[in-house]
């Protein structure tokens, strides 16, 4: 049997289903490993299949019935604002496309493969999925299957070996309509168009005519004699054959869908076939272990890692501590990222890459109400910036098709997104009137200046982040509103119209409203971007350029509507208004959003505002908050900035124990990945916190050195975690105290390091690491 390396999920059986297969991926083709012993299925996916078309979702006109709009939600005449709303302000059509599976690599082995024994994992520091069989005979496996999808390369790699000579017949199986097959020199090239086969989607457009077209090329090489015949190919007599797969679609962006997907298959395993497996092979794991290998975590020992990760995650479930899992299940969202999110590729959408329907839920999309940020909180703190550019590439076009909806629904400047983007780059409001939501673009714009604060690189605030920035500010300069008299936020400048995302609140008459003004996670997204916005401009010395918007973003600071504490039950309000909940348990807790991921709201530096948010998160949690994947990695990350270890330590094990399926997704229910990466969020937040104090014109940071470590971690050590102002931080505990710190500067910035209350400030210079001993 093979070693059981810490960073390796394993199993004794083949996967059952698609919640139990395991992932591999290059941030554009993506796999299921299932590791059946008679059959093998790679479940595919390719970044950019999805339904439909370039489009354009906007209703050019609705700006006329945005002043009525308003009249009415400030006179608390909800339904009749929903109703014009419905009729007049939603997108054309008022639903997005979905991503859509590729199809499957089918293999089917000639007779009863022998085996006595059976193994099967994956190595998330290589990124190489492998399927062992044992017979009695040897302890070496009589067969063994490796599988990678290789981002150098751009093609998935499959190899098949064994003592004895096997055959097996494989294929590709798709849903889709074809369009050609070809067989030449050991390739099958399959091109096939996405067509609507009549399967219900809800949530989804109704798109009738065909869309993208899509090619998948497969080579076979093997000692072997292999027989292309009816679209299969048919190997037998082999100890050796490697299967190389590229896939493609016609794809260029979201205005322009002439590639010629053949092509560019035929020119990838052109390109790949001449190197040989172990070249393939040692490309892809120095660019996996790469990244991978710039952050260790060790959480108690590794004794638990021989054995099998599902019965891990059942004794997790039965109520058996295991911080080692912890550990895996942080680099496992590190791993899922470089899998679904490289440069150059499409973003992680709501399942990553990794889709098994036609019809996915909630489209399968980017959900910018909270899940596409989640799937990027980690990417700076647990130093994968590379895979945060493709999310840098969505918003830069976002920032243009935003703008036409900007000025369509709002006749406002700047761009605005709502609650949903697709492949198309949709920016209108979709779905219900709850997509009526016009802060994606602001929230998405703090990914942008995370990014220099971690990075400190001003050649990127000035040419990547600022125009994201400014524009989502200037859109915000213009949707503002002051709420007129007789309303509680009365003189103030509010949003309208608003929602608190998902969530609905209790009329004085019982019934339930959403559609509303001033959502205070609004309120808190808005201050946020202005602040930092009015910060950039300090630091790119552009006060003379920016001074009228400058002028403007100060003018409307002064005027903001305020947070508001209830004083009937002492939390911090959702609602402009002091309304009960409809759903106390609602699985969105948006109003904390000044908690995390902003940083507005500190026990430290605001004890009150967080006292009051800290009610409202407990109100939830009575009342069954939490209950999926996602939110319950949200609790992690909160009860982390509140400095509440066990609290943090609880969520993630009550994560580990009811959200999350056998091959580690996060469960949802269903799968949806962002629960993966806000766990892994959530661990990095329990070990360092950092922010900016004055990022301007000392450029003083400050990092909070295991400010959230759970009683249960009494042993550990991190590695490569990053900071804002450039700082890689490592650190190791005993005994549930410090005993060793480092942090290396790459920007030559100061930094107060603090722990257990005890400041310390250092000025490392650029490319200086310092040594604490405690």
């Amino acid at each position: 049997m093979s070693d059981h390396s810490p960073l390796r999920l394993w199993y004794k059986s083949s996967a059952k289903d698609w919640n139990e297969a395991l992932p591999v991926g290059n941030g554009a083709l993506g796999a299921m490993v299932f590791g059946g012993v008679e059959r093998e299925r790679l479940a595919l996916n390719e970044d950019t299949l999805w339904m439909g078309g370039p489009a354009n979702y906007d209703r050019p006109d609705a700006h006329e019935v945005l002043p009525e709009l308003r009249r009415l939600l400030f006179e608390g005449r909800e339904a009749e604002a929903s109703e014009l709303a419905s009729r007049r302000f939603m997108g054309t059509p008022a639903c997005q496309t979905a991503y859509q599976p590729l199809g499957d690599l089918d293999l089917g082995f000639e007779g009863s493969p022998v085996c006595a024994g059976y193994e099967r994992d994956l190595d998330i520091s290589t990124g190489i999925a492998t399927v062992r069989l044992w017979d009695k005979a040897n302890e070496n496996a009589a067969q063994e299957r490796e599988v990678f999808v290789s981002a150098p390369d751009k093609v998935l790699v499959l190899r098949i070996r064994g003592r004895a000579p096997h055959g097996f017949r494989l294929a590709f199986k798709h849903a889709f309509e074809p369009i050609s097959l070809e067989t030449a020199a050991g390739r099958l090239v399959f091109e096939g168009r996405w067509v609507n086969d009549g399967t219900e989607r809800p949530w989804t457009a109704d798109v009738r005519e065909p869309g993208l077209r899509f090619a998948v090329g497969i080579s076979v090489r093997t000692d072997g004699r292999s027989e292309m015949r009816d679209g299969e190919c048919h190997v037998r007599g082999a100890t050796e054959t490697v299967v190389l797969l590229a896939a493609a679609t016609s794809f260029v962006n979201y205005q322009d869908v002439s590639a010629d997907p053949k092509a560019i298959v035929a020119q990838r395993l052109k390109a790949a076939e001449p190197k040989g497996y172990m070249d393939l092979r040692e490309r892809h794991v120095n660019d996996v272990s790469g990244l991978m290998g710039r952050v260790k975590l060790k959480l108690g020992d590794d004794a638990r890692a021989g054995v099998p990760t599902d019965e891990r995650l059942e004794a997790v479930r039965r109520g058996e501590p295991d911080p080692g899992l912890a550990a895996l299940f942080f680099q496992y969202g590190r791993y899922l990222l470089v899998g679904s999110s490289r440069p150059g590729t499409q973003p992680a959408n709501l399942q990553g890459i990794w889709n098994a329907d036609i019809a996915p839920a909630w489209g399968s999309k980017w959900t910018t109400n909270i899940n596409l940020q989640m799937n990027y909180w980690h990417a700076e703190t647990a130093n994968l910036e590379e895979c945060h550019e493709p999310l840098f590439d969505l918003l830069d076009d976002l920032r243009v098709t935003g703008a036409r909806t900007a000025r369509s629904y709002y006749g406002a400047r700047g761009w605005v997104l709502h609650h949903n983007a697709d492949l198309w780059r949709g920016t209108a409001p979709v779905d219900g009137i709850w997509g009526i939501w016009p802060m994606g673009a602001a929230w998405l714009a703090r990914h942008v200046w995370d990014r220099y604060l971690f990075s400190m690189d001003e050649e990127f605030l000035r040419g990547r982040a600022w125009p994201v920035m400014r524009e989502a500010a200037l859109f915000l300069v213009d949707f503002l509103v002051e709420a007129p008299p007789g309303t509680a936020l009365a003189g103030r400048l509010v949003t309208c119209p608003s929602h608190s995302p998902e969530n609905r609140y209790l009329r004085p008459d019982g019934s339930e409203g959403l559609f509303t003004y001033a959502a205070t996670m609004d309120l808190m997204i808005v201050r946020e971007l202005f602040e930092s916005c009015l910060a950039a401009i300090a630091v790119l010395e552009a006060e003379e350029a920016e001074a009228e918007l400058s002028a403007q973003i100060t003018d409307r600071l002064a005027r903001l509507a305020p947070l508001q504490i209830s004083p009937k039950t002492g939390r911090l309000q959702e609602w402009a208004e002091d309304h009960e909940d409809a759903e106390p348990g609602h699985r969105h807790i948006s109003h904390a959003y000044a908690l995390y991921p902003g940083q507005a709201i500190t026990p430290r530096r605001s004890p009150g505002l967080a006292q009051a948010l800290r009610h409202a998160i407990d109100l939830r949690l009575r009342n069954g908050g939490g209950g999926t994947g996602w939110s319950r990695a949200w609790l992690v990350n909160l009860f982390a900035r509140l400095g509440d270890g066990d609290g943090a330590g609880g969520h993630l094990q009550a994560l580990l124990a009811t959200c999350v399926l056998p091959n580690l997704f996060d469960s949802h229910p269903p799968f949806q990945i962002d629960g993966n990466f806000g766990a892994a969020a959530g661990i990095a937040e329990m070990l360092l916190q950092s922010r900016a104090l004055d990022p301007v014109e000392n450029e003083e940071f400050e990092a909070d050195i295991l400010p959230a470590l759970p009683s249960a971690w009494r042993e550990g050590e991190v590695r490569g975690l990053r900071a804002r102002g450039g700082f890689v931080v490592g650190m190791r505990w005993a005994a549930g105290r410090l005993v060793d710190l480092s942090i290396e500067s790459r920007a030559g910035k100061a930094v107060t390091v603090r722990y257990l209350g005890q400041d310390c400030r250092m000025a490392p210079r650029r490319g200086e690491e310092v040594r604490l001993q405690f």
